[in-house]
């Protein structure tokens, strides 16, 4: 007799988890026969940042905000600069959980007790927040309450349903847009260029959206392709106002057989993505 799975419906992947497994992300399994974030509250990271660190260059610029990180992913990206945390299924804080949880309410007084400090709300970074979207879901109401601010940092890579539940309580997100090239998606990242693509548009009709891009020499630093990009964002609705952060690739992760991107290379596609976009920063220069 096979062993009934759960399917998670949280991004494309849709894993299907036995009882007791877990999905490509590793923090979601099933557990009494029901899909469930595992590191529901689990915290790897925490620190006060300024918000154009996230990077959010238009949203309460010179402010910062209390971020907070957990482990796992749902993409696999070679070049992964948070690798330590993401590719990890936090076992080891697992096995103290007490110590490493932050229950929502702990994490707004946190949060409002910074505000001396210029802190506007809480960002969920540094891991893929969406795959513990509960987490996101019981704290952001409370921040709410108190006058603060919810910011995502995420791949996007969330099914319809969560973009659903989740945007209506966030302010601002930054999302990445890692490649426009759908195979490199499917092939190198582990993910689907058009759930992104339909996670971006709606997020940007509700709240204030900006995007990063992250350029690897051989993989998505074309002039064509960064003009297929701004092409597609200018046509949204308001699009050419979407700010594009452009980054610089360092060697990271698996991805150590190629020296950091060029510097020209971020110039030069930061030129041309402000063809179309009103708002083209460079980064980590």
């Amino acid at each position: 007799m096979s062993e009934s799975k759960v399917v998670c419906e949280v991004c494309p992947h849709h894993c299907a988890i036995p009882e007791g497994g877990k999905g490509k992300c590793r923090a979601r399994g099933t557990r009494n026969g029901k899909n469930v974030p595992l590191l529901y509250g689990i915290v790897s990271s925490l620190a006060l940042d300024p918000i154009e660190k996230k990077p959010l260059r238009r949203f309460y610029p010179g402010t910062f905000i209390l971020s907070v990180g957990s482990f796992g992913c749902n993409l696999n990206c070679p070049f992964c600069q948070n690798w330590e945390i993401s590719m990890s299924d936090g076992s080891e804080y697992l096995r103290d959980r007490a110590s490493h949880t932050l229950a929502p309410d702990v994490l707004v007084d946190m949060a409002e007790k910074l505000r001396n400090r210029g802190n506007i709300g809480v960002a969920f970074t540094y891991n893929e927040p969406t795959i513990c979207h509960e987490y996101i879901l019981d704290t952001a109401p409370l921040l709410r309450e108190k006058g603060l601010k919810t910011v995502l940092v995420t791949n996007g890579c969330a099914e319809d349903e969560i973009a659903t539940r989740l945007l209506p309580h966030v302010d601002a997100l930054n999302i990445d847009l890692k490649s426009f090239d759908a195979e490199v998606y499917r092939k190198t990242l582990g993910g689907d260029l058009e759930t992104v693509k339909r996670f971006i548009e709606r997020a940007s009709t509700q709240c204030h959206v900006e995007l990063t891009t992250l350029i690897v020499p051989g993989l998505n630093d074309s002039e064509a392709e960064m003009r297929a990009l701004t092409d597609w964002v200018a046509s949204l609705a308001g699009g050419e106002k979407i700010p594009l952060h452009i980054t610089r690739f360092f060697p990271r992760y698996r991805m150590t057989d190629r020296a950091a991107t060029e510097r020209e290379t971020v110039l030069r596609l930061t030129e041309i993505a402000g063809e179309k976009l009103k708002f083209v920063y460079p980064g980590n220069m």
